[in-house]
């Protein structure tokens, strides 16, 4: 595939405390391509480096073949961005939004088109104060995909949303990725990153600790897969006994059996055997927050929420 984001060695600190140190990653044309990692790692100060907003101590980066750092405005003709603190003025409309800045790119933008493709038409007269987060994120998208960029970068796109918007936003990022550009999404979510990502680096203290798709880094995390049901008083001892099994927990009410990715097929066979068949039967895999904290010690999301 064509790789269209190159970065070697990427340094970058400030009053001599290190903030990026020697990130090295690719990212190929199509790719959803995830920077995960707690606030403070390094996520922002990387992409904006990517995209010329901010000069870097040292290293080598392309994106679609030219140095963000040398010819920042050649690039942003080529590329879309909806930053951290994005925000436009709280009284003008959604409309004027869009035609402002469809007034700014180098090719005409047909402005009734893209309010009816991200669903803004009957938005078109709202105020920017009284849309609702996922409104807003939609608008933000809209404007970034003005130019039909190559690259777009997303840096935390849902981190105000609720959970039911921040979903709704997800498929948004699938459509802009659908529509031919390659997204680089900046997010602290691990299931975000899950969700959407077809590779994840995560930073941690300035630096890539892992890089992969999401699926292979939790199997390589070597944790321990869960199913959970319920028996409704069934006899379960011979779940111990099955050579899949690493410890079968009794609660009150539900069963936590764990063992390795092989041992839920064993678990259900075995239930079924003896005629149970519990409604409620879930598999639960290691995760990118099993990851982080098996590479660092410490736990992803405590470390976003202090």
């Amino acid at each position: 595939m064509d790789t269209v984001i190159a970065v070697d060695n990427l340094r970058r600190s400030y009053d001599g405390a290190p903030a990026v140190r020697d990130v090295t990653f690719s990212v190929a044309k199509g790719e959803i391509f995830g920077i995960l990692g707690p606030n403070g790692a390094g996520k922002t100060t990387t992409v904006e480096s990517l995209q010329g907003l901010r000069s870097r101590d040292g290293g080598v980066v392309e994106v679609l073949g030219i140095d963000p750092a040398r010819h920042p405005d050649r690039l942003r003709r080529r590329i879309g961005a909806q930053l951290q603190s994005a925000a436009l003025p709280d009284r003008l409309r959604v409309g004027e939004a869009v035609s402002f800045f469809a007034r700014l790119q180098q090719r005409p933008v047909d402005v009734a088109r893209t309010l009816d493709d991200w669903d803004l038409t009957g938005l078109r007269r709202r105020a920017f104060a009284t849309l609702s987060g996922g409104q807003r994120q939609r608008l933000f998208l809209a404007l970034g995909l003005l130019g039909e960029p190559e690259v777009v970068f997303l840096d935390e796109l849902t981190a105000a949303l609720d959970p039911s918007a921040r979903r709704a936003t997800w498929e948004l990022v699938r459509r802009v990725r659908d529509r031919g550009a390659t997204v680089v999404l900046v997010t602290h979510f691990m299931e975000e990153a899950q969700a959407l990502c077809d590779r994840v680096a995560i930073i941690h203290d300035g630096r890539i600790v892992a890089l992969d798709t999401p699926a292979a880094l939790t199997a390589r995390s070597g944790g321990d897969v869960r199913v959970t049901f319920t028996a409704n008083g069934q006899s379960l001892d011979f779940l111990g006994q099955l050579p899949t099994v690493t410890s079968v927990t009794i609660g009150d009410h539900l069963i936590t059996v764990t063992g390795p990715p092989t041992s839920p097929v064993h678990v259900a066979a075995a239930l079924a055997d003896r005629g149970i068949v519990p409604a409620d039967f879930r598999t639960h895999h290691p995760t990118l927050e099993d990851v982080f904290l098996g590479i660092t010690g410490r736990s992803l999301i405590r470390e976003v929420s202090t």
